[in-house]
């Protein structure tokens, strides 16, 4: 009976430590000191892979979410992956909702007045989906250049709005009578695909999943007309644990470090998608 009783006294023991925060091997509570909660919450779009997804069972999974989990583990911290649709991450990120955005976010200047970014971890080049009309009737393929599509003063621009898709085409001197906004991904290849616009700026794995679904319509342009960095977005005012996201970025091409733990894990899953290369693509500026 005594046995039964001191049983069941370890048993709630334990459930309350569990209760409390994270356990270490000693069974001590350990909370997480770069969050008011028991854990640090990463907020993600999961609508994008590889990067932002989900398993079979429903789970978050994919390149930023191993990224993800990589530093809240070198921060001391269990994570939670929190799925936000992109455009509310960095009102989630200011109002406290979660700690950080690993979310394939580039850092832009726009965004920097918000909030604080780490050094980039990744680059993903800003490549073009063109209308393959378009392409035909202006001798343009998937070696043409940027300075042949800027050389076309007729180009009907379509960007993703709120997004890089959308900003660039400003940035690159493109007036504003010839630059459209989308809501969403799907509606911007769609309206490539049908002919009402020309090209869309976007990374390389949406716009070669958009080329692969309308493979008759549309022209994968390779060469990249920008180099846009990925980083740790932070709230501003938080310097020490934007000192630990630099030094978490530092030490990812370290040997074992998560550069090596996400090629081993996606490079094939890249080169299945771009077809032309692997991971290393967007590892290198």
């Amino acid at each position: 009976m005594k046995k039964t009783v001191l049983g069941i006294t370890i048993m709630m023991f334990l459930l309350l430590l569990a209760a409390c925060g994270t356990v270490d091997d000693n069974g001590d509570d350990v909370e997480c000191e770069w969050s008011e909660g028991d854990v640090f919450r990463i907020g993600m779009d999961m609508r994008y892979p590889p990067f932002e997804m989900r398993d079979e069972n429903d789970e978050p999974d994919g390149i930023s979410v191993d990224i993800a989990k990589g530093f809240a583990e070198y921060l001391g911290c269990e994570v939670e992956i929190v799925d936000i649709n992109f455009g509310n991450l960095i009102d989630s990120l200011t109002l406290g909702d979660i700690d950080a955005i690993i979310a394939s976010m580039s850092r832009t200047e726009a965004r920097q007045e918000l909030i604080n970014f780490s050094d980039p971890y990744m680059y993903f080049k800003i490549i073009g989906l063109m209308n393959r009309d378009y392409a035909d009737a202006n001798n343009l393929d998937e070696d043409s250049t940027v300075e042949d599509i800027l050389a076309i003063d007729t180009t009907q621009f379509v960007g993703i709005s709120g997004q890089v898709s959308y900003a660039l085409p400003f940035d690159l001197g493109i007036p504003e009578e010839r630059v459209t906004s989308a809501p969403d991904q799907n509606a911007a290849v769609a309206s490539v695909a049908n002919g009402d616009f020309d090209i869309m700026m976007m990374s390389a794995a949406p716009v070669v999943r958009g080329h692969q679904a309308n493979v008759d319509e549309t022209v994968v342009m390779w060469d990249p007309f920008d180099s846009s960095p990925i980083a740790i977005g932070l709230r501003q005012g938080e310097d020490d644990l934007l000192d630990m996201a630099n030094a978490y970025v530092a030490s990812m091409d370290e040997e074992g470090g998560i550069y090596e733990q996400i090629t081993e894990r996606w490079d094939q899953a890249i080169f299945d998608i771009l077809d032309r290369y692997g991971l290393e693509f967007f590892l290198n500026e």
